[in-house]
């Protein structure tokens, strides 16, 4: 007889984005004529084509694919040296950070990492998570077997939740109990906010006082536009003893599609065994990336290592600007309806607080329903999520304008 995960039936009923996804696909197949109006501003999907200079370099390395002496087969788990070297060398020593190259873990997506690192951390780490916070923290956790069964609220037992609000800007205080493994997002999904040096240097501190392990996911650092907020973790003295740091090529370079990421996890950083002894995690990572993953193919990290070319530079700048403005519009357009906003400027998502005592789903199904516009309910992020919602700018400027005005004549 075979056994199944039991984990796995303590989830909730649907991830957040299916669950989304089916609502939108239930009205559509009562109301088919709305589907001409529907836009979504809902999961954070890029819309705009690749940047040309990634699009060349894919090319250029298809095309060696298809002659015998350029071509490659497997290539390194970890990643080409190529792009592990581009990666450290201008996101991280370029700007004073001491990365090695071989401390770069190319991958698909940094989704799959922010799950997969639980492969190498044991049963017993008391864990904290931002709340509200990006689904998958928590559930990778679930089913991993970290948690225990889903409360009413949406939390579940065993996980340490630290509430991110109005009152302390999203950024969350630190725990009055030692935690283990610490998540941090920023700039945060959902919230759009951003942590300042002093509280991320707090957040560092006490991670090295309790021999914690700090999860950083910095995919959104693109849109960081205040020169005083930290693009790295690594920025802050001490953050190489105690934190993980993942990065994403698709919010920035659109790579939604394409699909490459990278794990930053320097030989410093160091976990306790059941025995006792302070042992670093890189062999452990390392030895995970060779023995479950073949690498990312190689047209994809040409791809990804054309972002780092002068013209990649000043391609994936413009998008950023892009989405950013589509940002300033429909957090404008909100505004003006009179509801709180936060977000917007240093990441591509608005958060909004809803009006009245309607719950997200509430506000959810009523502009759908009643603006064909799709955003995505708070509470689908944590109990503390509950009563606001997110709204993507990741869209066609058209898109983003035409929301913007659909939002202005919405009688809350």
């Amino acid at each position: 007889m075979a056994f199944l995960n039991d984990h796995y039936l303590k989830l909730k009923a649907g991830y957040l984005f299916p669950e989304i996804a089916r609502r939108v696909n239930t009205f559509l197949e009562r109301h088919p004529e709305a589907g001409r109006r529907l836009i979504r501003c809902g999961i954070g999907d890029v819309t705009e084509p690749l940047p040309e200079a990634v699009r060349a370099a894919m090319h250029r390395a298809v095309d060696e694919l298809g002659r015998r002496e350029t071509f490659r087969g497997y290539g390194p788990e970890q990643g080409y040296e190529f792009l592990r070297h581009a990666i450290a060398e201008n996101d991280y020593r370029r700007h004073g950070l001491d990365i090695a190259d071989d401390e770069i873990f190319v991958s698909d997506g940094s989704k799959c990492d922010c799950g997969n690192i639980l492969d190498i951390l044991g049963h017993r780490n008391r864990i904290a998570v931002m709340d509200p916070v990006y689904p998958v923290y928590v559930d990778t956790n679930v089913m991993a077997g970290h948690t225990g069964e889903a409360q009413k609220d949406g939390s579940y037992e065993g996980l340490i939740y630290l509430p991110c609000n109005e009152t302390n800007h999203f950024v969350p205080k630190l725990p009055s109990q030692p935690v283990d493994v610490i998540y941090l997002c920023y700039p945060n999904n959902p919230t759009g906010a951003v942590a300042t040096r002093e509280e991320l240097q707090a957040w560092v501190d006490f991670a090295r006082r309790h021999e914690a392990l700090i999860l950083f996911d910095a995919a959104y650092e693109a849109y960081i536009t205040d020169p005083a907020v930290p693009h790295s973790i690594y920025e802050l003295p001490g953050a190489a003893e105690c934190a993980i740091e993942f990065r994403s090529f698709s919010k920035n370079g659109g790579f939604t599609g394409v699909r490459c990421a990278f794990t930053v996890l320097p030989k410093r950083v160091k976990a306790r065994s059941e025995s006792g002894d302070f042992l670093p995690l890189h062999p452990l990572w390392n030895r995970r990336f060779s023995t479950k993953f073949n690498g990312v193919s190689y047209p994809v990290q040409r791809a990804a290592e054309a972002v780092y070319s002068e013209q990649g530079q000043k391609e994936v700048a413009a998008l950023v600007r892009h989405y950013l403005g589509n940002a300033a519009i429909l957090a404008d357009a909100l505004r003006q309806t009179g509801l709180g906003v936060f977000g917007g400027t240093n990441a591509p998502y608005i958060w909004v607080k809803a009006p009245g005592s309607r719950t997200s789903w509430d506000i959810f199904d009523k502009v759908l329903h009643e603006l064909q516009v799709v955003i995505t309910p708070g509470s689908g992020f944590g109990a503390e999520g509950e009563g606001y919602f997110r709204v993507s700018a990741f869209n066609s400027r058209e898109n983003a304008e035409e929301v913007a005005r659909r939002f202005s004549s919405l009688l809350w």
